[in-house]
């Protein structure tokens, strides 16, 4: 049996207690056609890309199952058909092997492995800024001059007779 996988937005004009009945409406309606659902998540309230009959924002649900193809149509149809559901979409989903899990997972690993490290090569880069920061302030405390000992010089040099 082909495994689907099926998202769809509800209006923000209803609250979160509210859209618990849609989507208990939403999963009858999946298995009374024959369907058998795996996995089914909300993904929270989101701003719209674009406004959509005047929403700008909705509620994102997503819902994995398993149903005849024939039946698709039934529930593609009623769910366009419900005016709670501001758009859907119905997408076939390969089930993943284990190889490819494993796969993905040592992925995963290689690019957290490289996050790590480019985390520690930017705060080697903030500690070296900060350390030359620190050198240039020291040398520029050292060659500044008191106001007091420069006035002092120009009054030594001014009471002289011979300035030439």
């Amino acid at each position: 049996m082909p495994h689907y996988e099926l998202l769809y937005l509800i209006s923000n004009k209803f609250s979160e207690e509210e859209i618990k009945p849609i989507m208990a409406k939403v999963d009858s309606l999946i298995t009374n056609n024959q369907g058998k659902i795996t996995s089914s998540a909300s993904l929270g309230k989101k701003r719209l890309a674009y406004p959509i009959k005047g929403f700008h924002f909705g509620y994102y649900i997503l819902v994995e199952f398993d149903m005849p193809g024939v039946n698709l149509i039934n529930v593609g149809q009623a769910l366009r058909l419900t005016s709670e559901i501001l758009r859907q979409q119905i997408v076939i989903k390969e089930l993943k092997t284990e190889e490819q899990i494993n796969k993905d997972k040592e992925i995963a690993a290689k690019i957290e492995a490289r996050n790590i490290k480019a985390e520690k090569l930017a705060k080697e880069k903030v500690l070296a800024r900060q350390a030359a920061s620190d050198q240039t302030a020291q040398k520029s405390a050292k060659d500044k001059v008191d106001l007091k000992d420069l006035d002092e010089k120009l009054d030594k040099i001014l009471e002289t007779d011979n300035l030439l």
